[in-house]
């Protein structure tokens, strides 16, 4: 019982503190997600133009959430959660999305980003199961994901004259 409760205290401190938690459905691979905790659960925004995918998680399905910590960023805990999808404008809807809405950076519609969550996203709520994973032995590493993103360009011939010439003016 008094392991329950640690790991449970655990899960929801470290949650609550961590900016961005990786979380994986079934089937698909970790991603790293903002989110907010509120009242035992986390609450997430996504899967529709402008906000982050939220592949594999489906309402009734599992998660395992795996939580950093904020300063190290190393693993903390991993926890099993239920998903529950959150029907747009009931009152558990409403009090996911003012707490999600606080935490949104850099919206591109501010004060009209609740009605475009309710028209074109999903909100999910992921509750711990009270199961967490022991931490591993090695590491976890991962290949990236695939992205569009290309890699950096070779450095401009000019540079590196502009970047000593700072240097010995600034040493003057």
């Amino acid at each position: 019982m008094t392991s329950e409760l640690v790991d449970r205290a655990l899960v929801e401190e470290a949650t609550k503190k961590s900016g961005l938690i990786w979380v994986r459905g079934p089937g698909a691979a970790s991603r790293a997600l903002w989110h907010s905790w509120h009242e035992g659960a986390a609450y997430v925004v996504g899967d529709g133009p402008g906000e982050q995918p939220l592949p594999g998680l489906a309402d009734g399905a599992g998660a395992e959430v795996t939580v950093r910590s904020k300063d190290k960023g190393g693993r903390l805990v991993s926890w099993a959660a239920a998903v529950t999808e959150l029907e747009p404008g009931s009152q558990a809807w409403e009090t996911a999305v003012g707490e999600l809405k606080g935490k949104r950076l850099n919206a591109p519609d501010g004060e009209a980003m609740p009605e475009r969550w309710r028209r074109e996203c999903r909100v999910l709520r992921l509750t711990p199961t009270g199961v967490t994973a022991p931490l591993p032995d090695g590491s976890l590493a991962a290949p990236p994901l695939p992205t569009p993103a290309t890699t950096r360009e070779p450095v401009p011939a000019g540079l590196p004259r502009l970047l000593f010439k700072r240097r010995r003016s600034a040493s003057r």
